[in-house]
């Protein structure tokens, strides 16, 4: 399967390039190439066990955000150490 000129110039349009004809000659084999590389790995026969694999063992925690208001010998020390913003105390920069 060939890819033609007439896609070449439309993927470029989609990708916001302006391809000289140069490189529509040149790049239209490798994009060719690479589509029919595609469409290969499409016709592998993989089961759903496969895809539901995880090969590190690791699971992800998630745990719900909750608004804790702060005890105050800390809210004190916070604002000695920096100035407040607003409501909010400005600190120095980390990076």
């Amino acid at each position: 399967m060939a890819i033609s000129r007439e896609e070449i110039e439309h993927i470029a349009e989609l990708s916001r390039l302006q391809l000289s004809e140069e490189e529509i000659k040149k790049f239209g084999p490798q994009l060719d190439s690479i589509l029919q590389y595609v469409g290969q790995l499409s016709e592998i026969k993989i089961n759903k066990a496969d895809l539901q694999a995880n090969a590190s063992g690791l699971v992800d925690v998630w745990r719900h955000d909750e608004v804790k208001e702060w005890p105050r010998p800390e809210v004190a020390e916070a604002l000695r150490q920096g100035e407040l913003e607003g409501e909010q105390v400005k600190v120095k920069k980390v990076l």
